[in-house]
């Protein structure tokens, strides 16, 4: 756990160290430490709802913000969640080691390819405290040592949870670093001989952040422009129920849907009814100009609506001509989350699933679902919107590089 005497430099140093001891630890080790952070989560519930109440109380005075004070808050609900989340990282399979795969050459090498720890990760996360004990149980399962660097917002809450997951680990194989301003992470960010991965949690001003300063390779989990498509073919009672869940289930994250998109040959039939449905839940809609004229009320949509990922019950909408028509609005203005399609033609279905340039496309489910929990991933520490190594939720395999293992019997090349 890192101290306020310690410079970054130093914690990413004694992290390096770390990670050398972790990647040889074998499973049952891993396992037992583990169970321990989950146990001790649950034991120490209170201690952990006094910091978090902290935070909580500092955040409504500097206007906060629903949405990210809902991030913020913990509860005994969550907190049990957690616990679960970490049993449930211990239950799954180890990827270190696991041999991807493996062949014998004409000259008798033989060549096998498996998973290995990539060593140091730092995870950047904004008002998240869950993030803290998510990404540290992943880390310490897949055999990296881990840096967190959370927002000033929830450090309390995050300062008590990480010493919680550093007591049960290696020294130096979990830190939490503290200190206010954008010089630590940058300094972070720039730790190359001791960082091999910068994992970012937050919006797209974190992400501007890092792509400005940051020298160590990042994987972006960034931020979630998600859509929801309504086809012409829709059974609109579960059309109905999918977008409802989508935006209004937790609204202020980021596989929420932002956007309706609705066929024009069921718009009349089908927007009335989830209009009202959605504004009985409080979500301000704004349409397009066909949206409009359906529901009587509606504010119309600017420009800058199909591109903002509000985090709010905001809903922006639009009427489509065709299926053709909502893939191209897709591709304009997602990020490449998550996209859904409700339809019944299968053929649709499978235009979209393939045409859609998204991490995570559905077909006939809320896009609610992109999470390393309800992808049985245990937790995740973000969802990746890029293309290299991993994208969608990163779990304990996408926390793994690899390495090839060669064995011979006194082969040399001619």
């Amino acid at each position: 756990m890192a101290t306020t005497t310690q410079s970054v430099a130093e914690v990413c140093a004694a992290a390096k160290l770390a990670s050398r001891l972790l990647a040889t630890l074998d499973t049952q080790a891993k396992n037992a430490a583990l169970a321990a952070i989950a146990d001790a989560l649950e034991a120490r519930t209170g201690e952990i709802l006094e910091a978090n109440l902290l935070d909580l109380e500092a955040g409504r005075e500097s206007d906060l913000g629903d949405a990210l004070l809902d991030r913020l808050a913990l509860d005994e609900r969550r907190i049990a969640a957690m616990a679960a989340g970490v049993r449930q990282i211990a239950a799954l399979p180890d990827p270190v080691g696991e041999v991807i795969e493996g062949f014998r050459r004409p000259n008798g090498l033989e060549i096998r390819k498996v998973l290995v720890p990539l060593g140091v990760i730092a995870v950047v996360y904004e008002a998240r405290p869950n993030v803290t004990i998510d990404a540290a149980a992943l880390c310490l399962k897949s055999g990296n040592a881990v840096v967190l660097r959370g927002s000033s917002s929830a450090a309390n809450s995050n300062e008590l949870l990480g010493r919680i997951a550093a007591e049960h680990a290696p020294a130096g194989a979990i830190s939490v670093l503290q200190g206010a301003g954008r010089e630590v992470l940058t300094e972070l960010v720039t730790q190359t001989a001791n960082v091999d991965l910068v994992i970012p949690r937050g919006g797209e001003g974190l992400k501007a952040a890092l792509m400005e300063h940051a020298t160590v390779p990042v994987i972006y989990a960034a931020s979630g422009n998600c859509h929801v498509y309504v086809d012409s073919s829709a059974d609109l009672e579960m059309a109905s129920e999918i977008a409802y869940n989508a935006k209004v289930q937790r609204p202020g994250v980021c596989n929420a849907a932002e956007t309706l998109l609705v066929h024009r040959d069921v718009a009349a039939a089908f927007l009335p009814r989830i209009a009202s449905e959605l504004q009985a839940a409080g979500v301000e809609l704004r349409g397009d100009d066909l949206a409009c004229q359906l529901v009587p009320g509606m504010a119309p949509a600017s420009a800058a609506d199909w591109d903002t990922e509000y985090l709010s019950l905001t809903l922006a909408v639009g009427v489509v001509g065709s299926l053709e028509e909502a893939i191209a609005h897709v591709q304009a203005h997602g990020t490449g989350h998550s996209e859904a399609i409700v339809t019944r033609e299968r053929d649709a279905a499978r235009r979209f699933q393939r045409e859609v340039d998204a991490a995570c496309v559905y077909v006939n489910a809320s896009t609610r679902f992109t999470d390393g929990g309800e992808f049985g991933m245990g937790a995740e520490i973000g969802n990746s919107t890029q293309k290299l190594h991993a994208r969608g939720p990163i779990g304990l395999r996408e926390l793994c590089a690899f390495k090839y293992l060669i064995e011979g019997d006194g082969q040399v090349r001619s």
